[in-house]
């Protein structure tokens, strides 16, 4: 298997204001001919699981004072959102029926089994052999590399933010009734963020015109749980955006006010870089 290097793109500002990250893990679109070769799906069907364009709505993160990490390895190929454990039977030859969660019994794993409306990716189940190599090339330098950020964060500043960047299709909240919200914040309920951080970003989303809700129906998943831990300071918050607001889902394209939109995340980003570690007791946040 071969792949460009690195897996990711990282970008750090001049000057890292208070430890605030903006990740993008499922934004990748560099789809290798090994992979399309194998594929039973056609590209443009593959990037349905995308999120599209979200590593350019971060982008400027750099400009205020935050990092940014973007994942340039598509989810189909590796699922950086989820645990390397969370591994499905039905792609992957010779791994055990161990008790599954949702997300992985329907076809969501690390090694994922469908993109989106449940198309079949391959054609045929993978060897763990394969499933290995992707994770040890695609996932574990990500996650090395997003563990060492928060570390760092942490020492310098006495907190790591984490803003993890995802995208909905616009018939996800399709359900919901009444007026829909644009943006959805996850943040496992309380556990993966404090309240001072959620409502910041949910104060920041309103402020750009945006309708937010939260934890319904996404309340954040293997990144969330895995790195946030408010009472270490440690925050974590997945935002999910409607992808109908800045795409054309059905061509995967940028619509023609994208530049627009973009400018208004812009400012959420501005709003949110300099997140202090200040606490409202006035206290900086113990190492």
């Amino acid at each position: 298997m071969s792949q460009p290097e690195p897996s990711f793109v990282l970008t750090r500002p001049q000057t890292w204001e208070s430890g605030v990250i903006f990740a993008s893990p499922h934004s990748g679109c560099d789809y290798p001919d090994w992979f399309l070769r194998d594929a039973r799906l056609p590209v443009h069907l593959l990037r349905s699981s995308e999120d599209a364009f979200v590593d350019r709505l971060i982008a400027p993160a750099a400009n205020y004072g935050a990092v940014s990490i973007s994942s340039r390895i598509p989810r189909c190929i590796v699922d950086l959102n989820r645990g390397v454990d969370e591994i499905d039977p039905m792609v992957v030859r010779g791994v055990p029926r161990h008790p599954l969660n949702q997300r992985t019994m329907a076809g969501l794993g690390v090694i994922p089994r469908v993109v989106s409306q449940g198309r079949v990716i391959h054609h045929r189940q993978i060897d763990k052999s394969e499933a290995d190599r992707r994770i040890d090339l695609c996932w574990r330098p990500y996650h090395q590399a997003l563990t060492a950020l928060i570390c760092e964060a942490r020492r310098r500043f006495g907190q790591a933010i984490l803003i993890d960047m995802h995208s909905m299709p616009h018939d996800s909240l399709a359900h919901l009734q009444g007026m829909r919200p644009d943006m959805v914040l996850g943040n496992r309920h309380g556990l993966s963020a404090s309240a001072r951080v959620s409502d910041a970003v949910c104060a920041a989303i309103e402020h750009g015109g945006w309708r937010i809700r939260r934890n319904s129906p996404f309340s954040g998943a293997y990144i969330c749980s895995a790195y946030g831990r408010p009472a270490q300071n440690i925050h974590v918050v997945q935002l999910e955006i409607d992808r109908s607001l800045y795409m054309d889902e059905k061509t995967i394209t940028p619509r023609p006010d994208f530049d627009r939109f973009a400018g208004r995340i812009e400012g959420v980003i501005k709003r949110l870089a300099g997140l202090d570690s200040i606490q409202p007791n006035g206290q900086i946040a113990a190492e």
